[in-house]
């Protein structure tokens, strides 16, 4: 999917060779690596920043997802997504060799255009290690190469020199972490161990410059970034599920999410809402995802739900994408098939806030 210089990628293998040749004290090891037992999700965790902004090598799955809506200089309105996973694949973790995929990283990135109709998107997977790719503990730091995220105290910055398009982009807090669920203790279904620690970040102040048909322009914006970590995200009988994430024209933010079964029934709910001074979680009995028209993909014949009616206690809101076409092949990086795209969120007929939709299982049945 992309090359490196060839010397670059022999003296990152030499630093990193002779990094395994130190071995600090007191860290129980198999081989020449940390035995680390997979972690469960328990309730009672207290997040602690910056500390969980930061990478839990122990637990199966993590991502770090920045979707939002960008503004040119024209006036254009664009839809983009930045994601870093890290996931720990189910291997033996007595084998000695530096080659060894204890944890894999990859990143997608994506462009919305209604000029051009249909999302262009990118991806990148690579082994941890040898300095090339890797997610660091205590803060975010998340690279594949030349694609990274970074915490950069006040910011989070963006650098994704894409295959057709390229971001550098500074997000800047203006909000206090959303804790989602029951203080970032987040159930994903009806079984205990299916669940999440999960915290949002709305309201994300965005500037910098976008790469696309070889010019480079100014972009300004409103991002939200999702970070969550978990050992059981998915249950069997569970495909998929639908999320959304809303940036409140109030200043207000709402992030909501189904699981659906092999029928297409909602499996289990989650919701939280702050506005108005106020934060409240809802179970699944306060939540419903109601479809208002399907799209189906030219390419997959995949039928996704891209205008829903979102009820969540006595918040009802619709959704209506930016454009349809946005489905991500990620086959060569995550092996599945989704759509993820900028939403609008009207209530009642007015304005509520703009927004990501994603859309998982619809393809196929998703594995994690």
């Amino acid at each position: 999917m992309h090359t490196k210089n060839p010397s670059q990628t022999r003296r990152g293998l030499l630093t990193a060779l002779a990094a395994l040749a130190v071995q600090p004290k007191g860290i129980a090891r198999v081989g020449n690596f940390p035995a680390l037992p997979i972690a469960p999700v328990v309730p009672g965790y207290r997040m602690r920043f910056p500390l969980d902004h930061g990478a839990h090598p122990a637990f199966r799955t993590e991502w770090w997802y920045v979707t939002g809506w960008l503004s040119t200089n024209a006036g254009d309105a664009l839809g983009f997504h930045i994601t870093f996973f890290r996931t720990r694949p189910r291997i033996a973790q007595d084998n000695p060799s530096a080659f060894t995929p204890r944890q894999l990283l990859i990143a997608h990135a994506a462009l919305t255009d209604p000029r051009r109709g249909r999302l262009q998107h990118d991806q990148r997977i690579a082994r941890e290690g040898f300095t090339l790719a890797g997610a660091e503990t205590g803060n975010t730091h998340a690279w594949i190469d030349d694609w990274s995220l970074e915490d950069r105290g006040t910011k989070l910055q963006a650098v994704i020199p894409a295959r057709d398009f390229g971001f550098e982009f500074a997000f800047l807090r203006t909000q206090d972490a959303l804790l989602n669920g029951d203080a970032g203790f987040s159930r994903k279904g009806l079984r205990p161990d299916a669940a999440s620690y999960y915290y949002s970040v709305p309201h994300l102040t965005v500037s910098g410059t976008m790469s696309r048909e070889f010019k480079r322009e100014a972009v300004t914006g409103s991002a939200w970034l999702d970070h969550e970590w978990s050992s059981s995200y998915l249950e069997p009988e569970a495909v998929g599920w639908d999320w959304i994430g809303i940036n409140a024209d109030d200043g207000g933010a709402l992030i909501a999410f189904r699981m659906r079964d092999r029928d297409g029934n909602m499996r289990w709910a989650g919701a939280t809402y702050r506005g108005g001074g106020m934060t409240r979680a809802y179970d699944a009995r306060d939540i419903r995802f109601l479809t208002r028209r399907l799209w189906r993909s030219p390419r997959t014949g995949t039928n996704y739900p891209i205008e829903m009616e979102v009820k969540i206690g006595a918040i009802e809101i619709e959704l209506v994408p930016l454009i349809d076409d946005q489905e991500l092949d990620a086959r060569l990086s995550t092996g599945t098939v989704y759509w993820e795209g900028p939403v609008r969120a009207t209530r009642a007929g007015k304005a509520f806030g703009k927004g990501y939709l994603e859309l998982t299982g619809y393809w196929r049945p998703l594995q994690l």
